[in-house]
């Protein structure tokens, strides 16, 4: 059975190829889902998707893909946010981040982003996610390696950056100018360094096995029940997917 999955750099094709027989995409643009969804695939997972200076997946794609019978699952990062949004028409999500933006313990969009390289290098990211960041903290808390109020702050530390800047390096040059006790600091950076949570990457192999164990099970069309309406908006979308 055809199936497609947009992503990088959160996974890469190469690694997702090892769980899951499908056509791997870069990242998803506004219009490419729906190119895509021409295609019939009985399924499409949105992993990685462009925001800011490229438009992002669109609402309508989604909608319309599934009014084709295309199931549509989400995870780790645009496809989380896109899940959580949209779960009320039957795009299904994956995963802790995805849980963490349907419950709205998460809200921002930066909690996902990331500034990345090019698709010759892999779409290496430049950037750590917020939502990585918050998992190794708490992973460190519960260690023992960091106590509450540590954690706590750290997190505060890494939010306040903007997301193209977050890193490992800039949050402890940012912890140790405001003077954090470096005895906590030390531990944790060893942590990090041997234990650091990629979550984003946990979810997106999440969905990966989902899909696998959905289409060994038998998967049929996707039923929906709500109307599509062709609006000029989404008449702008479908042009862009030519």
């Amino acid at each position: 059975m055809n199936v497609i999955i947009f992503a990088g750099p959160t996974l890469s094709a190469s690694e997702g190829a090892r769980v899951l027989d499908a056509t791997f995409l870069p990242p998803a643009a506004q219009g490419d889902l729906y190119r895509a969804a021409l295609g019939k695939p009985v399924a499409i997972g949105l992993i990685d998707g462009y925001f800011e200076r490229v438009p992002s997946v669109s609402h309508k794609e989604i909608l319309w893909a599934m009014k084709q019978g295309v199931h549509v699952l989400g995870a780790a990062s645009m496809g989380a946010l896109r899940a959580a949004e949209l779960s009320a028409f039957g795009m299904e999500g994956v995963g802790e981040v995805f849980k963490a933006f349907a419950s709205g313990t998460l809200e921002d969009d930066d909690e996902v982003a990331v500034v990345h390289a090019a698709a010759e290098d892999g779409y290496r990211p430049f950037s750590e996610a917020m939502v990585n960041i918050r998992a190794t903290l708490q992973a460190a808390q519960a260690a023992g390696v960091l106590g509450e109020g540590t954690r706590s702050t750290l997190e505060s530390f890494a939010k306040s950056l903007f997301h193209a800047d977050r890193s490992w390096p800039a949050l402890f040059q940012r912890a140790r100018e405001t003077g954090l006790d470096s005895a906590e600091l030390d531990p944790l950076r060893h942590f990090v360094t041997k234990h650091r949570v990629d979550q984003k990457r946990s979810d997106a192999l999440e969905l990966l096995h989902t899909l696998r164990a959905r289409l060994k099970a038998g998967l049929h069309a996707k039923e929906t029940r709500y109307a599509f309406s062709h609006t000029d908006a989404w008449e702008h979308v479908r042009q862009k997917g030519k």
